[in-house]
């Protein structure tokens, strides 16, 4: 029972994912195929990575208003170097991951020792992302490897034949060929990155920060090594989404209204995923799902006739809703002391 009062917001998320993108399949006309699983699955790798990472900051209690940002930032470096030989590509690859890696630990650094709030500092170093993408896209461009493109952003089949790696025809392989790339590379990241840092001693002290601030520092945890790490995993988790972005488009935009809606579906994410607001419960993972609810219900505008100009009032709406969301917990305390119990 206490297994499912703690995770019953997330299960819901689930539920909701479930019933909603088979809804979609069922009214799509080439629904329940894999080229329809492939377009989806592109459409979710940049915002999925971009709610991971703000998870992090609302674990500890706070924003990050950045993570829009850097992902741009780590776009357009992206589009400069990810190219030429695989030796090349590995390292554009590499740097441009280093590049949101290195951002976030600076967030991370300014918060803990300069001692501001995590919304005010990244509101301002999200401002100085987007001027480092201006600078190096002033225009939309870039030159990202073709191979690189068409493997990433199709199925396994494209994957295996872009590269010769094997048969792609091979019997064996054809249960899994239709599995898109995308969504390997999403959740495979999630798996390997945030899975660990969660058992870690450093995660946990994150989930105690978040919690009881006061406890966790009375119990000698190293709160200030946490935040640093937290705001550093955040980064590189945007950059993630940024490298995919680049990849995918094939270019690099310092696009300052993308940031800023990224940013914002980011924040509702996380809620819509079971996170809370007020810090210590949820996780990526969650996060994750919230971002898919988020993109399958954009899916249906494809296929129900809605003014276009109707469109961004009912997405305002669903973010205002999933938003709210988290304030419930607020709404339902008799005492305020409660909050921080």
């Amino acid at each position: 029972m206490n297994m499912w009062r703690q995770n019953r917001a997330f299960v819901g998320a689930l539920a909701m994912l479930a019933v909603l993108y088979i809804t979609y399949n069922f009214m799509h006309p080439r629904g329940f195929s894999t080229a329809v699983l492939v377009q989806n699955a592109n459409e979710v790798v940049a915002i999925a990575f971009v709610a991971m990472a703000q998870t992090l900051p609302v674990l500890l209690g706070g924003l990050d208003l950045s993570v829009g940002a850097v992902m741009t930032l780590t776009a357009c470096v992206a589009s400069v170097l990810v190219n030429g030989s695989p030796a090349e590509i590995l390292f554009g690859m590499a740097a441009t991951l280093a590049v949101g890696a290195a951002f976030g630990f600076m967030n991370g650094v300014i918060i803990v020792y300069g001692r501001l709030q995590p919304i005010i500092a990244t509101l301002a170093t999200g401002a100085v992302a987007l001027g480092l993408a201006l600078f190096i896209r002033p225009k939309p461009g870039g030159d990202v490897d073709g191979d690189l493109n068409w493997a990433l952003t199709n199925s396994l089949w494209d994957l295996v034949d872009t590269y010769g790696l094997f048969d792609p025809d091979a019997a064996w392989f054809q249960p899994i060929a239709w599995i898109p790339v995308p969504l390997i590379l999403l959740f495979g990241i999630a798996a390997l990155v945030w899975v660990p840092f969660k058992k870690s001693v450093t995660g946990r002290t994150v989930y105690a920060i978040g919690s009881a601030e006061g406890a966790a520092y009375m119990s000698g945890l190293p709160i200030d090594r946490a935040r640093i790490a937290a705001f550093t995993l955040g980064g590189f988790l945007a950059s993630c989404g940024g490298l995919y972005l680049a990849i995918q488009t094939s270019s690099g935009n310092a696009d300052v209204m993308q940031a800023g809606a990224y940013t914002l579906n980011s924040i509702a994410a996380v809620v819509l995923g079971g996170t809370s607001l007020l810090g210590g419960a949820g996780g990526a993972i969650g996060s994750l799902v919230g971002a898919l609810i988020l993109r399958v219900i954009s899916f249906y505008f494809r296929i129900v006739s809605i003014d276009p100009l109707l469109q961004p009032l009912i997405e305002g709406l669903v973010l205002l809703a999933a938003v709210s969301l988290g304030a419930i917990r607020t709404l339902r305390v008799k005492n305020r002391l409660e909050l921080f119990r």
